[in-house]
């Protein structure tokens, strides 16, 4: 029963990782808009937010929160 709890307790934290996709994107867009940013950046920060979305969308959730952690930074 405690081994069940604690996979049951990862698979619910992995879950709700992967669903925090689409919130890293919002976050991502509203800052653009304000964020003082060379066109180089902006430009390396649409692409790093696109290829986040197209991983979420295609179930690959590691991938996407890499790289919108990426444009986060930027």
């Amino acid at each position: 029963m405690k081994k069940l709890s604690i996979l049951l307790a990862l698979w619910v934290s992995v879950t709700a990782f992967a669903h925090n996709c689409p919130n890293e994107m919002k976050a991502i867009d509203a800052k653009m808009t304000s964020a003082k940013l060379s066109d180089a950046d902006l430009a390396k920060v649409k692409a790093l937010r696109e290829d986040g979305e197209k991983f979420h969308k295609a179930g690959k959730h590691d991938d996407s929160m890499k790289a919108l952690g990426e444009a986060k930074k930027i």
